[in-house]
């Protein structure tokens, strides 16, 4: 994979892509052009041998210009070996893409959506299914609004 594998960047229609980064799912959200809202896009399933091309083409399709990482801190600020592991990762997509990767606090943003999910009356099932996706929105938003409050 080399950087010219992707297309020019647009400051019109590129976009940001968050990342809410599991053990064994990935939920991915997308800003729309402008960098105002978050929008879930899917679950990528890390246990896929395939998992990474997957991301590849959704950074093609949505011509990504950066990485917002959720970084899972405890609460007292410190990082636990999930928190590493999220850095690690945040570090090969860096080098992978060439673009730059931020990291953003992601503390209670599961918890957040999964509260939100369950406000909606929305099944257990159905939650596990999409929890990773909101979980990505809420962490991509909370770092669109705080560029936009700079």
């Amino acid at each position: 994979m080399d950087v010219s594998d992707f297309p020019s960047l647009d400051i019109h229609s590129s976009r940001v892509m968050g990342l809410d980064i599991g053990e064994r799912r990935i939920g991915v959200a997308v800003s729309d052009s402008l960098g105002w809202t978050a929008q879930g896009v899917e679950v990528i399933d890390r246990k896929e041998n395939d998992w990474m091309n997957r991301l590849d083409e959704l950074v093609r399709k949505y011509n990504v210009r950066a990485f917002v990482v959720g970084l899972p801190r405890n609460m007292n600020g410190t990082l636990g070996p999930k928190g590493e592991a999220c850095m690690e990762l945040a570090k090969e997509l860096e080098q992978r893409y060439s673009l730059p990767v931020h990291l953003w606090d992601e503390r209670l943003s599961t918890v957040a959506a999964e509260r939100t999910l369950i406000e909606a009356d929305i099944s257990r099932k159905k939650r596990r299914k999409v929890i990773d996706r909101m979980a990505a929105s809420w962490i991509l938003q909370g770092y669109l609004d705080a560029q936009r409050r700079r």
